[in-house]
C-alpha cells in the first residue's frame, strides 16, 4: 500500500490550503496517522496526528490553525491549514504507522512529500 500527498502549493500569509493523504488501498487498521514537515535545514517535525482511538495532537506552532482529519470511506487523510505563515514553508509528508493492509502489518509507511511554500 502507497500514500499519496497533494495539495501544497504557493500561498500568500494569511491563506489556506488543504493537504489530501490517499491510500492505495484499504487500511483495515492502524495505529497512528499524521503529518509531518520538513524545511530547509531542518529536521522532520510532527504536525499533527491522530490516533485509531480517535486522539489528535498538534505541535505548538500550528495550534489553533490547522486541523487534522480523515475519511475512513475514501482511505484518505487532510490537513486543513489556514493562516499560513512564512515559517510553515515546508515539504509536508504524511505517514501512517502500525497498518495493517491486506493481511500484512506495515510498521510504518510514508508519502511522497508535497511542497508548502508561503511567500508574498
Amino acid at each position: 500500500v502507497q500514500l499519496q500527498a497533494s495539495g501544497g502549493g504557493l500561498v500568500q500569509p494569511g491563506g489556506s490550503l488543504r493537504l489530501s493523504c490517499a491510500a492505495s488501498g484499504y487500511i483495515f487498521s492502524f495505529d497512528a496517522m499524521g503529518w509531518y514537515r520538513q524545511a530547509p535545514g531542518e529536521q522532520r517535525e510532527l504536525v499533527a496526528a491522530i490516533t485509531s482511538g480517535g486522539n489528535i495532537n498538534y505541535a505548538d506552532s500550528v495550534k489553533g490553525r490547522f486541523t487534522i482529519s480523515r475519511d475512513s470511506a475514501k482511505n484518505t487523510m487532510y490537513l486543513q491549514m489556514n493562516s499560513l505563515q512564512p515559517e510553515d514553508t515546508a515539504v509536508y509528508y504524511c505517514n501512517v504507522e502500525g497498518a495493517v493492509h491486506s493481511g500484512t502489518w506495515y510498521r510504518e509507511i510514508w508519502g511522497q512529500g508535497t511542497l508548502v511554500t508561503v511567500s508574498s
